[in-house]
């Protein structure tokens, strides 16, 4: 399960495919990159370059971006 640490889906849980080769960014990293980036990610388009769980994604959504991929 992947966990959504902040912004409007703060605290909701997400299914995660059974694949060995896919592991989410840690919750504690994706903290630190987000509190890094704050304020550029309302309205922002924003890429997931290794997507493989869209955790990070999710992420930017729930923080106010406008897209992402």
């Amino acid at each position: 399960m992947i966990r959504i640490i902040g912004g409007r889906f703060k605290g909701r849980r997400l299914k995660m495919i059974n694949c060995p080769e896919v592991r989410p960014l840690p919750a504690k990293l994706r903290g630190s990159l987000f509190n890094i980036l704050q304020a550029r990610v309302i309205d922002a388009f924003f890429l997931d370059g290794f997507a493989g769980t869209g955790s990070v994604g999710i992420e930017a959504l729930s923080r106010g971006a406008s897209r992402a991929v």
